[in-house]
């Protein structure tokens, strides 16, 4: 018998913005909770939340983390040394990632999944730790995403750009917007308190090249120095009423309470593999697997998502 609080796999995928499948490929990955009743499926509100605040964790504080979005063969520990047979390692924080490492299990590929943010991910990539790096940061000089830093941060190295997705970044604002926050001048205000990302986290990335167009100075912003991890985690700050604004994306807005969300800046969200690295079976399948049907099907009733130039090559270095 069902308890009054059970969640469908209907109720689950629209919370997290999936289709059934997806849900049906977590379920399969080990990456969510669940219990049967008879033969159906049922999730606690606690499944949720658990998978959701594991997904956002970084694995650069392994030891914070708790158990991985994925049982611990589908999760890689960056600060461990990579050995031969570690399999394929996929670093980003979206959700989107999660799938497309399931779908190349499904294809036979050992996928694994490193939770760090853009800037480490592309370091970690110079530095042959990781297979496929991912990142969303903004160079303001030229109003570009990602190739600037790639060029930067794997300098003589040759890379292929991918595009994944566009997604909208702006600010999560409380209910309402009390305090009628709009642009990234309203940082500077004294009555406005924000929360931040890591450093090297797109978001901040964002944030701290627009403050440096306007001239701002981060000693000056109150909040400028209190991290976290993940969006989810400042979107939920924002909703406690721990802090006024943060920066992040669309979509997780709509799976935390009391937050509203203005849109700034359509970005760019790409991976980024060594360009030696295209013929091989593991990126040969991967990119096979971003530009077919039925991965695509998964994200097309998602909001947040645009996936017009999804397995793309953009740009190369």
């Amino acid at each position: 018998m069902d308890t009054p609080n059970a969640l469908t796999v209907e109720d689950v995928a629209e919370r997290l913005h999936v289709s059934r499948s997806g849900i049906y490929a977590l379920i399969k990955a080990g990456g969510i909770g669940f219990y049967k009743v008879g033969r159906k499926i049922r999730f606690t509100e606690a499944n949720v939340r658990d998978f959701i605040e594991r997904s956002g964790r970084a694995a650069r504080a392994p030891e914070l983390a708790g158990r991985p979005a994925f049982d611990e063969n589908r999760y890689f520990d960056l600060k461990a040394e990579r050995r031969a047979g570690d399999g394929f390692i996929i670093c980003g924080q979206d959700l989107i990632l999660d799938i497309l490492s399931n779908f190349m299990r499904m294809h036979g590929v050992m996928a694994l999944r490193a939770y760090i943010g853009s800037y480490d991910s592309l370091v970690s990539l110079y530095y042959g730790k990781v297979s496929v790096a991912s990142a969303h940061l903004w160079d303001s000089a030229g109003d570009d995403y990602n190739v600037p830093y790639v060029r930067a941060l794997l300098p003589g190295v040759r890379c292929a750009v991918v595009n994944v997705t566009y997604r909208m970044q702006g600010l999560y604002v409380a209910k309402g917007n009390p305090k009628a926050i709009r642009t990234w001048q309203d940082f500077a205000r004294d009555d406005i308190t924000m929360i931040n990302r890591e450093k090297g986290a797109g978001s901040r990335v964002l944030l701290d090249e627009n403050l440096k167009l306007l001239d701002l100075y981060a000693s000056r912003i109150k909040g400028y120095d209190s991290e976290n991890q993940s969006h989810l985690a400042v979107a939920s700050a924002v909703g406690r009423g721990d802090a006024d604004v943060a920066v992040g994306m669309e979509k997780v807005a709509r799976q935390v309470d009391n937050v509203d969300f203005i849109p700034l800046k359509r970005e760019r969200y790409d991976l980024v593999v060594r360009k030696e690295h295209l013929d091989t079976p593991e990126v040969a399948t991967m990119l096979k697997i971003l530009r077919s049907e039925r991965f695509q099907n998964e994200f097309k009733s998602i909001g947040g998502y645009d996936i017009t130039d999804i397995g793309k090559i953009v740009a190369e270095t």
